[in-house]
Order: structure tokens, then sequence, then C-alpha cells
């Protein structure tokens, strides 16, 4: 049977055993649509049924998580844990707290960290989880309680060799704090169960920086193709939370200019350049106050655009890092029609795959999440290690482990994409990459 007829027939099972969930459906068809060349390639994959068995969760859990608010009434939430593939290590993902979390978004995570977990070549399998509450509005008691909940059921499911789950939207150090501290309590251990704890009990230096750090570092391997550097370069960022403030942190010390923020209000532009001042009042505004990014262009004076996206403003560079399929097929036109010569991908699966295709026809250096935005889960992989160790590595170490794995991650997908014919093209590197070192893994496990 040829390749492209058996990825199509897995892609058709995908959507006949989970109806509707089009996240999942999308994050699939890329993957499956950059393996026939793999699979002509590799019939023990073919034989093995490899990628009947890489797009079906090991174990789906979901369960409800009641909880009170302070003036005492009750509430229940939905949470989920999707433990992808085991192939390479403990699963390992991050918990996504917010109104939209479903199963569908939840398994495209899943899906994805899988494979992006393999391109860091740490020990490190895939699964995301989360739940449909918001912590936004509500107090640091009543986020406590929720927390309390959701992990008292989730603490069956999890363990530092087992399933170490991480932050995502909606998660931070707060939330992960409050979900240790019931985790310790419930199983009396004090483990590396999650990453993203604060440095004075278990977390490692440059965690909070990593994603947007190694993004811009992943970027910058891409220039360096073309002879280029970030010198000069204008770049639009989207969001406002943990990733796009350490993309622009990174971008001013490599002499770059970004001139945008955005939520899911708005989008502020600010042609002078969002220097390391104006960063610093975004991260009080977001990080503790948790206003809205409305207050900066109050605050400097600048456009702000109600209801509006980044993406209709002049760049040389793009760094989507907001949430999943924001730019679309007509925002990428205008990106390129602007002159735009760079995407890097800081949120997961931030572009449709309409924009893709404008991207590749346009020979636009463009980095898929699972390449450009694994510096996060690289960084949890170096937490992981450091519990295990029960030491802490300095700043400097961490920051240079992490841009070697960004190097290391970004020449193994230029590699794989020419020696399976498509040369420059990293998605379909990142996805065969990926793909490979966790199909040999499983080869290597048997029939699990």
């Amino acid at each position: 049977m040829a390749a492209n007829t058996i990825t199509q027939a897995v892609y058709e099972q995908v959507i006949q055993r989970n109806p509707g969930e089009v996240e999942f459906h999308q994050a699939v068809k890329e993957v499956l649509d950059s393996l026939g060349s793999v699979l002509e390639k590799h019939p023990e994959y073919v034989d093995a049924k490899i990628v009947d068995r890489i797009v079906e969760p090991e174990r789906q859990i979901i369960f409800r998580v009641p909880w009170q608010d302070d003036k005492g009434d009750f509430h229940v939430n939905r949470g989920f844990r999707f433990e992808f593939n085991s192939a390479l290590g403990p699963y390992k993902g991050g918990l996504r707290f917010h109104p939209t979390v479903n199963a569908s978004i939840l398994k495209f995570l899943g899906f994805e960290q899988v494979f992006k977990n393999s391109l860091t070549t740490l020990p490190m399998g895939g699964g995301k989880g989360g739940s449909d509450f918001d912590p936004k509005g509500k107090s640091d008691n009543e986020v406590m309680r929720f927390c309390q909940s959701f992990m008292t059921e989730l603490c069956r499911h999890i363990g530092p060799d087992t399933d170490v789950p991480a932050g995502d939207i909606g998660v931070g150090g707060r939330e992960i704090g409050f979900m240790f501290g019931q985790y310790k309590r419930i199983r009396n251990e004090f483990t590396g169960v999650l990453t993203g704890k604060a440095l004075n009990w278990g977390g490692s230096l440059v965690r909070p920086e990593a994603t947007g750090y190694g993004c811009v570092y992943f970027a910058e391997e891409m220039l360096k193709t073309r002879s280029e550097s970030f010198e000069g370069k204008v770049c639009t960022v989207s969001g406002s939370g943990n990733v796009t403030q350490y993309t622009v942190e990174k971008l001013n010390q490599l002499g770059a200019k970004a001139v945008t923020l955005s939520d899911s209000n708005g989008t502020i532009y600010d042609p002078d350049g969002i220097d390391d001042e104006k960063l610093a009042f975004v991260l009080d505004m977001k990080n503790v106050r948790r206003g809205r990014i409305k207050e900066y262009a109050e605050k400097f004076g600048v456009e702000y655009s109600e209801g509006k996206r980044p993406w209709g403003i002049k760049c040389d560079c793009a760094f989507p890092s907001a949430t999943q399929n924001e730019i679309d097929g007509n925002d990428a036109k205008t990106l390129v029609d602007n002159g735009c010569m760079l995407v890097a991908e800081g949120a997961n699966m931030p572009s449709t795959p309409e924009a893709i295709e404008q991207y590749i026809e346009n020979k636009i250096l463009y980095g898929p999440a699972k390449a450009a935005n694994a510096g996060g889960v690289a960084t949890s992989g170096l937490e992981m290690s450091q519990n295990s160790l029960r030491l802490s590595w300095a700043r400097e170490e961490v920051d240079e482990r992490l841009h070697n794995i960004m190097i290391a991650i970004h020449k193994q997908c230029y590699e794989a994409a020419e020696e399976y014919g498509q040369p420059g093209n990293l998605m379909m590197g990142a996805n065969i990459a990926g793909f490979v070192r966790v199909a040999d893994a499983m080869l290597d496990q048997g029939l699990v």
C-alpha cells in the first residue's frame, strides 16, 4: 500500500474516533502530510503500525473538579490529562486553565508535545492537560481551592518517573505552587513532579524566560542560513504573557526592535520599540496586577487597535506568541506583502494550514512551533534533571544549555528536510526528525 494511502487511512480513522475535534485533526494532518517519504524509506514503521499507534493517546483521563468560591457557592469544572506517548521518557507537557479548554485542544497540544519533546533529545514523552476553569478575576484563595481539588484527582496519575506536568496558559508560578503543595500533602513526598516551580524550592533559573529566549535563538539560526542577523530588524510579537515578554527581552538584547504586543481585547503598536523600561512596565502589569494591554497605550501614548491582531503592521520578522490559529491565510498574505522574511512560532500551532502554505510558497523562513518554542519544555527537562540530582545550576549554565539545545533542534530540522528532499522546509524537517526518534524507540520497545 502506498505511503500516502496509509497516512490518509490513519487520518480518516482519527476523524472517525474523535468527531468534531478540529484542532486535533489539524495537528495530526500536518504531521501525517510530512511522513510519506519516511514510510517509503522505513517499511518497518508500516509493518508495526507505528503511525496508527502514535496518533492514539496511551491514556486519557477526564475528571470533575468541584470547588468553592469566596461567597461559599460551589462550582464544578472539568479536568483533563492526555498521556500521549512515553516511548522516550515520562509524559511531559503543560497544564492549561482557560474557559476554551476541551479535549480537542488538549489532544492537539499533547500530540504536538510528543514531537517537540523528541526534538530536544531529552528523555521526555509527551502529554498535556488542564481544565476549563478561568483563573482571571478569581481571588488567590479561590485559585488555591480549585488547584487543590484539581490535584486531589490528578495526583494518582502523575509522578517524577511517570508524568511530569508544567504550566501553560493560565497556569503560572502561583498555580504550580498550590498544586505542588497539595501533591506533597497527599503523597507525602517532595519530588520533582511539576516543573515551573519557584526558585527557592526546586525551580530552575531561566525557566520563565526559556520559551521566549529559545524561540529567538531558533530564529537566529534561521537567519544565519541567509547570512542575516537580528540587528536593526523590526519585529511584531503577539500576546503579552510569559512567552511574549521574554521574546521581546531577547530581541532587544540581539539588536532587534519589537513594536507590538496584544491580548484578547486588542493590539498596541509602539513604533519606537518596546525597550527594557517599557517591558518592565508590561511585566508588572501582566504578572503582578494582571491588567490589560490597553494600559500600555495609555501609559506611553501609543496606538491601540481594539479587536485587532498585529499582523497588519509592517515588519521584518513575526513572532506569533498568543494562541492557536491566530494567523490565517489573509494575515499571512499581508505579512508577505509587507516584506516579512521570517515567522517563528512562540505559541502552539498559531498558523492555520493556509498561512503555512503562504510562508512556504513565498520562501519565508518559517520556524514551526514544535521546534521554535521547544525551549520551554527543554528547560523543564533541565529542571527535572536538577531535581533528580538535588542540585541547582547557575543561570549562565542553564542559558548555555538552552541555547545549545535550540541550535541542535534547528540542525536536526534543517538536515532532515534536506535528507528527505525538502531543503529549507523546517516544518517537514521538524515533523520527520521528531517522528523518527519516537518511532525507533517504539520499535525497540515492542508492542506497547
